[in-house]
């Protein structure tokens, strides 16, 4: 049924595919060739949620879904940070000493190049890391190996030869969970909205633009801008801040932010997860 399914992009045992089953255990998960059809299949009811990787504590964000959030037809309803612990497999027989190439998504490759340096290994580009693992399993070959998540092991039959290979141990990607209808929390809960706008083209427009923010004490977690329509001259803005709209301080900003912006649009008003939370803490800690 639909409504019991979670769609995702990749193959089964990707990351992502990991964070569905993490966040959302009782549903099945609905994989995706491209972020396009994972809009396309809750759109269409295919699925009733879906899961979409925004960025990664190593890799920065993903560039794709910035710009398909906005017109996408979905909308944000939750977050999740999954921390990704990376595995070497290969198939049954296989060990350390037989591997002689490894295969991955270039990302995941980049995050583990400590060790496939000390081992030696030649280094395959894949287009994601459970296709890695699931090629080398039909390949059988005890010279291959692949890094992928542990249940990409469990999914394709693989042993697992080392876990937490990665090199930095904040590896953490941050997902969107996407609805058709949005589900707004209650003023009052530690809340995130994220929202893009656009700039008139006049001078100081962007410091103006946030300006309200500041003077209206809400914490801007994220600014990023892309180009929109082919053109150098028109940039949008992706924001996430802390905050509810029915609040006064987000109020407040937001109407200052429509005298000097366009095309103002929320994508999503939704609980602040707590690893979020725990991180905002830790740093004020550290301060």
């Amino acid at each position: 049924m639909a409504d019991d399914l979670i769609a995702f992009q990749g193959s089964l045992g990707a990351y992502s595919d990991l964070a569905c089953r993490t966040v959302f255990p009782g549903m099945g998960t609905l994989p995706c060739p491209s972020f396009e059809d994972v809009f396309e299949a809750v759109r269409e009811g295919r699925a009733r949620l879906a899961m979409l990787p925004i960025e990664n504590s190593v890799a920065g964000r993903v560039a794709d879904n910035h710009i398909l959030l906005p017109n996408g037809g979905l909308h944000i309803i939750g977050e999740h940070y999954q921390r990704v612990n990376h595995c070497l497999l290969a198939v049954s027989g296989a060990s350390l000493e037989t591997i002689k190439t490894v295969r991955s998504h270039v990302q995941a490759l980049s995050q583990c190049s400590k060790l496939t340096r000390r081992l030696g290994l030649r280094a395959v580009a894949h287009a994601d890391t459970a296709g890695a693992a699931a090629e080398i399993a039909r390949l059988g070959d005890p010279t291959v190996a692949a890094i992928a998540s542990s249940l990409a092991a469990e999914t394709y039959g693989l042993q697992i030869l080392m876990k937490d290979i990665e090199d930095a141990d904040h590896n953490t990607t941050r997902f969107l969970i996407m609805a058709r209808e949005p589900k707004m929390p209650p003023a009052g809960t530690p809340s995130v909205t994220t929202f893009v706008f656009r700039v008139r083209s006049v001078p100081a427009a962007l410091y103006k633009a946030l300006g309200g923010f500041a003077t209206n004490g809400v914490n801007m977690t994220k600014l990023e801008s892309y180009l929109v329509g082919g053109r150098f001259t028109a940039a949008q803005f992706y924001v996430d801040v802390e905050g509810h709209p029915e609040e006064r301080p987000l109020r407040l900003a937001l109407e200052e932010l429509g005298f000097f912006a366009r095309e103002v649009k929320i994508l999503g008003v939704y609980p602040a997860n707590a690893f979020r939370r725990a991180a905002a803490q830790s740093a004020e800690g550290d301060d």
